[in-house]
């Protein structure tokens, strides 16, 4: 629209493009004709054009960013958007100065400058527990098409015209960072408030945010947080995050009963640990577990942490743990000791392992039957020289990746070629040059071509599509068989394993022949 005053001089200069179809735009061609000698009688006014762009339905409509391609800004350009953003982080909410649209060319950016902004926010969230409340600024609108839930609440058939909503069962960062996906469309997530940020997204149904924090989970489990985890994941209804938990739990049984995080778990998921049948684990390790969660379990509800309390928070989720599986002498210097069983317990037990006729017993007395490792074989074939394989402590080591999460357990060494014999091993599992585990033990071969295992302390758990570095130093007089017709991809159930050669290697080991023929793992 182009203005001008009575003496011609252009006040004002703007455009407006209307995309109308091509018979409103022969429409108005004929009223234009028509109210010519209207708009002559008022000559005061100020003359008007209009112009009528014709909208083509075949072109692709070009959005913001297409039309203004973004190029990197004038210095005190970058400066501002920099610092307003930073603003926003910190919850300073200042409002930003006259004309900061024209730093930002798509309507996401300009969007995302609303984000913990008091600039036209017409709601607040007082979020967090009493004490640790943090008052965040909101748009109702913005909000209402990012969530269903605020749709409902703003815009909804029984919604509240309230200028301040009290939210004390979310922690302000992860209100913040779902705030932060619905108005940036960025994903920002830590390991210390993930799970949070989790229960905000299930709450306010925002679904592409919750399977993001899952992917997150998914990607930092480990044996440290694999019970927590699985508390969450049960209470979040997230099945696929349930199976991980379980997996990890399984096969790095110890390691997972030994975290702190095992005594953070909730009696039911307790209960659901100690039923399991595959968890790979000495029950004494179980036993032990137990305990420790059951000293915490009394700090919770406030109890002195007695025997007495004890075997009352277990309940009957001490009869879960499989006692008479223990060997004899972890349940005679442990459990029998412990005080937590009663003195005919404790009789009956000693009784289940040496008298002919067993009493009854209330707990469980089959064993486990934990997890099958399974053998990936590397070499197609064996053999022996009169002048291989010699050890003088160099390393055979071999680069290997899978196509699925597993857990190294150990590997399987070829022995003496040449009667029976006993070697010292030192395993070791490195990613990228850090080691992951290690161990030294010894074993006996029989003279014969088999392979024996060699294990490391706890499995070890290996990601996908990643290289890590299998090595072993033998120490023993003898020769030994060593493998060839190597293979650099190898199948074994499920799991594709692929190998490579090491340069760690300095004992001649290889892809097509050596040490190492195999990998024992748990999948």
């Amino acid at each position: 629209i182009l203005m001008v005053d009575e003496k011609g001089k252009n006040m004002k200069c703007l455009t407006f493009f209307l995309m109308l179809p091509e018979t409103v735009k022969n429409r108005s061609k004929k009223s234009s004709k028509k109210g010519n000698s209207s708009s002559s009688s008022n000559s005061k006014l100020p003359p008007v054009c209009y112009e009528i762009i014709t909208l083509k339905t075949k072109k692709k409509k070009k959005m913001a960013a297409d039309i203004f391609p973004r190029k990197k800004p004038a210095n005190t350009n970058t400066t501002a958007v920099q610092q307003y953003h930073q603003q926003n982080l910190n919850n300073n909410n200042t409002i930003p100065a006259p004309n900061w649209q024209g730093l930002y060319p798509t309507i996401r950016e300009r969007n995302a400058v609303m984000f913990n902004n008091d600039l036209m926010a017409d709601v607040h969230f007082v979020v967090g527990p009493p004490g640790g409340t943090q008052r965040l600024p909101g748009h109702k609108y913005v909000l209402a098409v990012g969530s269903s839930v605020f749709h409902a609440m703003f815009y909804g058939e029984l919604a509240e015209d309230k200028d301040e909503i009290r939210i004390p069962d979310v922690e302000p960062a992860a209100f913040l960072a779902m705030l932060k996906y619905i108005y940036c469309d960025e994903i920002d997530l830590a390991a210390d408030t993930v799970l949070a940020t989790l229960y905000a997204a299930k709450k306010y149904i925002v679904p592409h945010l919750a399977r993001a924090c899952v992917n997150f989970l998914e990607t930092s489990l480990s044996a440290k947080n694999a019970c927590v985890l699985l508390s969450q994941s049960c209470l979040f209804e997230e099945p696929d995050l349930t199976q991980r938990c379980w997996e990890v739990i399984d096969a790095q049984a110890e390691l997972a009963l030994k975290s702190e995080g095992f005594c953070d778990i909730d009696f039911q998921t307790l209960e659901s640990i100690l039923r399991r049948e595959t968890l790979n684990a000495k029950e004494i390790v179980v036993f032990e577990a137990a305990l420790n969660w059951a000293e915490v379990e009394c700090q919770r509800q406030e109890l002195m942490a007695t025997i007495e309390n004890k075997r009352k928070v277990l309940g009957k989720a001490l009869y879960l743990i499989r006692i008479p599986t223990m060997a004899l002498d972890d349940f005679a210097n442990g459990a029998a000791q412990s005080g937590i069983l009663t003195l005919n317990e404790t009789n009956d037990i000693f009784l289940w392992y040496t008298a002919a006729k067993k009493p009854e017993l209330q707990f469980v007395s089959k064993p486990r039957k934990g997890l099958v490792p399974q053998r990936c074989h590397r070499f197609q074939s064996c053999a022996y020289r009169s002048n291989q394989w010699r050890y003088r402590g160099r390393c055979d080591s071999i680069q290997f990746a899978v196509d699925k999460r597993v857990f190294i357990a150990g590997f399987g060494l070829y022995g003496s070629s040449c009667g029976s014999a006993e070697y010292s091993a030192k395993i070791e599992l490195k990613r990228q040059g850090v080691i992951l585990g290690q161990n030294l033990s010894k074993y006996f071969s029989d003279g014969s071509s088999n392979t024996f295992p060699v294990w490391f302390e706890y499995p070890v758990q290996i990601e996908p599509d990643t290289f890590y570095t299998a090595s072993v130093i033998l120490d023993g007089n003898e020769l030994s068989y060593f493998g060839q017709e190597g293979m650099t991809e190898v199948q074994c159930g499920k799991v594709t394993v692929q190998f490579q050669c090491s340069s760690d290697s300095t004992n001649g080991t290889g892809v097509q022949g050596g040490q190492i023929p195999e990998l024992i793992f748990y999948a």
